[in-house]
């Protein structure tokens, strides 16, 4: 294949799909409030009296109601925060909880009636904030991660910082400079040698974690509601797959996925009905790999303009993703991979973010039925056009108006939510 890009964009394309595509083990909210406790331990070098934490509402959102692995149930923040505590390693960062033992399990749960963790909601402009407080006598330490689930901004030691991040651009992600027709130059002519390692282990984690929700019963197991209630067939499985996983995922089971755009949802979103497909086709494992660059790169492109979190489903970007990558699979190039996303994104672009819980399964679903719609809508000779609603003319403008809805328009919304949530 003819290489369009820049070797300096393939390798910019490279690193983006290394730093995106990471494992993680839970949801990565509960997670990043784990790491961040984690941390705070450390610092404090022994085990608190007291925890104070504020968050943000999209942190609570996403915190408040989804199980914490390896917690043998234990639901939320103060979950969270504890487990954290008790058994964190902050070293392992996103897989912070994945070395935890019976005992600790068990301290969690003494800990969980023993220990005082206030919980407040931070009036901040950051969607992602979490300042945590450890004290034990005279003795605190204070963490801050801001804009992404790892990013530490500030440590403090007895009111002393002792770390401080000077980037303030690094506290929130920039919109990446990416487009539909780089994503597919590069997809075509990269050398799979460069991405097969992260495409591999996505591959294997996401699917296995599919198949285990498939097994045993999570949440409102979505997943098998489609495979029992529906034919079988390709679109049936792709959705039920990746319900299933999300099933697992949001409902305490302790397999790690690979995460896009710093969401586990939105990595199996990208990636497994991509695999499913595949799978069923027969195509080979080149293939397979150009047509995950496609997926993952385009819900990644979506995502960057909107930010980490908001009131905009993440699953809408992945399933449109996801879409683009089937459309890839069937032999799509540019023209079927833009009007694919273009039909996926005004499909269901209303689409809102409630927080992380079983539900999330049967949104992600919807997701990657209009994902695959949006595909079919093309292929069969239909599609919207410039000015139907807020789809504008051209696949780069479209997204710009999906970003600006999401970011700017739903602020009001994203309160609003967490309003009903909070209420009784």
């Amino acid at each position: 294949m003819q290489d369009v890009l820049p070797m300096e964009k393939h390798g910019y394309y490279v690193s983006i799909l290394e730093e995106e595509l990471i494992p993680a083990m839970g949801c990565t909210e509960p997670i990043a409030i784990a790491y961040a406790a984690a941390k705070a331990k450390s610092v404090l070098g022994a085990h608190p009296e007291s925890v104070s934490i504020s968050v943000s509402g999209n942190i609570i959102k996403n915190a408040k109601s989804v199980v914490v692995p390896h917690t043998d149930g234990m639901r939320g923040i103060e979950s969270a925060v504890i487990a954290g505590v008790v058994a964190g390693n902050s070293e392992a960062r996103l897989e912070v909880l994945s070395s935890v033992t019976p005992e600790q399990i068990e301290k969690m749960k003494m800990e969980k009636e023993m220990l005082p963790v206030r919980v407040e909601l931070a009036e901040v402009e950051s969607p992602f904030y979490i300042h945590i407080t450890l004290e034990r006598g005279e003795e605190s330490s204070e963490v801050v991660i801001v804009g992404r689930h790892t990013n530490i901004t500030e440590v403090r030691k007895n009111g002393e910082a002792i770390y401080r991040s000077d980037d303030e651009a690094a506290t929130e992600k920039q919109s990446r400079e990416m487009s539909v027709r780089e994503i597919l130059d590069f997809a075509e002519s990269v050398d799979i040698q460069s991405v097969k390692a992260v495409l591999d282990r996505q591959i294997a984690y996401n699917m296995a974690i599919a198949e285990e929700g498939l097994r045993n019963s999570y949440g409102a197991n979505i997943g098998k509601v489609y495979l029992s209630s529906y034919a079988p067939d390709i679109s049936i499985r792709a959705k039920a797959y990746t319900a299933a996983g999300s099933d697992a995922r949001m409902n305490g089971c302790e397999l790690p996925v690979i995460i896009v755009s710093g969401s586990g949802n939105q990595g199996m979103t990208a990636s497994i009905p991509v695999i499913v497909y595949a799978r069923d086709m027969g195509v080979s494992d080149e293939v397979l790999y150009r047509a995950l660059c496609v997926s993952n790169l385009i819900t990644i492109h979506i995502k960057s303009g909107i930010g980490t979190l908001s009131a905009y489903c993440g699953a809408v970007a992945a399933g449109a993703g996801a879409g683009c990558g089937v459309a890839y699979l069937h032999g799509g190039k540019y023209a079927e991979i833009a009007h694919t996303l273009v039909n996926a994104l005004a499909i269901d672009s209303g689409l809102i973010c409630d927080g992380a819980k079983a539900s999330c399964a049967a949104k992600i679903a919807t997701a990657v039925e209009n994902g695959l719609l949006g595909f079919h809508l093309y292929r069969s000779g239909n599609q919207f056009y410039g000015g139907d609603g807020i789809v504008k003319k051209g696949v780069e403008k479209t997204i710009e108006s999906i970003s600006r809805l999401a970011k700017d328009g739903m602020k009001e919304t994203d309160r609003e939510i967490l309003s009903i949530m909070l209420s009784e």
